[in-house]
């Protein structure tokens, strides 16, 4: 068997598991909402959010994460597909478990903070969505496209998200906090998932740009023997899993960074102001379209492609991070403590 190709054994088309995972993770899902109702009683609006169960719910989903980066890597040097459905299963509960706690907690914020907010307003609750979107965004690909040896690169992005935001929450960035008025708008919501799936979606291309260079590489040195040619996916699906990947992305970022426009209309009366962040979301949108435009009229393929979507995720990270840390203009909805 083709290590990269996953077949009927490997855990992918087996219906009694697939419904007995399912079954679980609605069961858990009814727990968590039963253990939610309950403590909705008990809250009170001087208590500390670390004693909040949907706080240690959030702090589980990165556990999970953190433990299907390990078994992913695993996978990957090892070639055992055992390991790999278990990396595939903790990825699956860990996104499923951080989507409860972002549901919950805007429920929770509703009862401390009246009127609460969606979770889309400080930094710690935007890294808990751009992991999420990032590990749903692999797992469809992993599914639909039936591979799932790339998945370390993506689960090493997350990883590192994941510490950031227990930095974060070591720094007190983890607190919701009140709502200005500004960001009361279901224009700014729609700008900031949107933006986020793009973001989740960039993250995979550029993880796969990494898998790609990896295996030109050890094609290079002509290792057979070698993880990576074992492991991994032949370059030309791999190019097509990172052109699929940004494919999804640049459409939904594009039209995140439209409705923002509408949003800051809405807000400040303009629909564009040149300041940083706007700037560099520009240049995002730039440096994607350039991407098909160098494909499409065939300047760059091969590892050329793949650095251009590791750079530009590199740009999309300073679009994001960057731009707060070090001019953050009217998007400091939260800061970076120093």
């Amino acid at each position: 068997m083709n290590q990269h190709t996953i077949d009927d054994g490997t855990g992918f088309n087996r219906p009694h598991a697939a419904s007995l995972r399912f079954g679980l993770f609605i069961v858990g899902i009814v727990l968590l909402g039963a253990i939610e109702y309950l403590e909705t009683d008990t809250l009170f609006a001087g208590i500390q959010f670390e004693d909040v169960f949907i706080f240690r719910l959030g702090g589980y989903a990165n556990l999970l994460l953190i433990g299907s980066t390990i078994l992913y890597i695993g996978h990957l040097w090892s070639g055992s597909e055992s390991v790999g459905r278990w990396a595939s299963c903790l990825a699956l509960l860990g996104a499923t478990t951080s989507i409860v706690a972002i549901l919950w907690r805007w429920i929770e914020t509703y009862y401390l903070h009246r009127p609460g907010h969606i979770p889309l307003n400080n930094l710690y609750e935007m890294m808990s969505l751009f992991s999420t979107a990032t590990v749903l965004i692999y797992l469809v690909m992993e599914h639909v496209y039936r591979t799932r040896a790339a998945g370390a690169f993506v689960m090493v992005i997350v990883f590192m998200a994941v510490v950031f935001q227990v930095w974060l929450a070591g720094h007190d960035q983890a607190i919701p906090g009140g709502q200005v008025r500004v960001l009361k708008s279901y224009w700014m919501y729609a700008h900031v998932l949107g933006t986020f799936i793009g973001y989740g979606a960039f993250a995979v291309a550029a993880a796969m740009g990494i898998a790609y260079l990896v295996r030109a590489q050890a094609e290079v040195r002509g290792e057979p023997a070698g993880f990576a040619m074992q492991s991994l996916p032949d370059l030309q699906r791999i190019d097509g899993l990172m052109h699929k990947a940004i494919l999804l992305g640049l459409p939904l970022f594009c039209l995140a960074t439209f409705l923002g426009s509408v949003w800051s209309y809405e807000a400040w009366g303009r629909y564009w102001a040149w300041e940083p962040k706007e700037t560099w979301a520009l240049l995002v949108c730039v440096t994607y379209v350039s991407y098909f435009a160098f494909r499409h009229l065939g300047k760059m393929s091969g590892s050329r492609m793949a650095w251009w979507t590791i750079i530009g995720f590199g740009i999309t990270g300073f679009c994001f991070l960057g731009t707060r840390l070090l001019e953050p203009g009217m998007h400091a909805v939260a800061h970076i403590p120093a």
